[in-house]
């Protein structure tokens, strides 16, 4: 039987690439909070209206799945308010920490009794949660969700370890999407491309790890 596959937020870059690249493995279901063009062209299912803050749409997606029957999560969505001292938006920072980080542990609650005993969780974290990679400041928001998903993804990495289910903690790169105005070193196809590569490497050895999308591991 087809191996499956979840992508939340998977409308447009990198999680878009991802879902026409694991299509041709795996029987994908892909999420968006809006539809979109690109996605529905894809022979994949699709979920329009799922948000990662809104459980209820989660679990709408989760009950689609039988108990112990998905092989493979990944969680894609993110948001970046570019935050600088002086002029700090308390409801910008709480929204990234709400989407960033406790958007993904929200995805893994819903999803855990649908997982398999050794299927793999992926999240898409940022080297900007690295505090020993800090050398510009700013990013307030953005660093700290980013910080607090590699945390919540250590425990993750244990919680589900006596079900051998491997979490991969990672960076896309610095990739040419809308977050980034269009600006990076790699375009979306590219770093799915490379994140294919750790997918298909991810087991409980790197389970817990920082790592980049082209293999480099990173400090915390």
């Amino acid at each position: 039987m087809e191996a499956s596959c979840v992508i939340v937020g998977a409308g447009r870059g990198i999680g878009l690439e991802l879902a026409k690249l694991l299509s041709q493995t795996h029987a994908v279901t892909a999420t968006s909070r809006r539809p979109s063009p690109a996605l529905t062209a894809l022979d994949v299912s699709h979920v329009t209206g799922v948000d990662i803050c809104d459980r209820a749409s989660l679990g709408a997606v989760a009950a689609r799945f039988d108990s112990a029957s998905l092989d493979l999560l990944i969680v894609v969505a993110g948001v970046l308010h570019r935050d600088t001292l002086g002029s700090i938006d308390d409801s910008q920072i709480q929204v990234q920490l709400d989407v960033n980080a406790l958007g993904p542990v929200r995805v893994v609650d819903v999803f855990s009794d649908r997982l398999r005993d050794g299927a793999k969780v992926v999240v898409l974290t940022s080297r900007m949660g690295s505090m020993a990679d800090n050398s510009s400041g700013g990013y307030y928001g953005y660093r700290m969700s980013k910080a607090a998903l590699n945390a919540a993804a250590v425990s993750l990495a244990h919680d589900l370890s006596h079900r051998k289910i491997a979490v991969g903690i990672l960076h896309p790169g610095y990739v040419q999407t809308d977050m980034t105005g269009g600006n990076g070193d790699l375009s979306p196809a590219a770093s799915a491309q490379l994140l294919v590569a750790r997918i298909s490497e991810l087991s409980l050895v790197q389970s817990g790890k920082f790592f980049h999308a082209n293999g480099e591991g990173l400090p915390w």
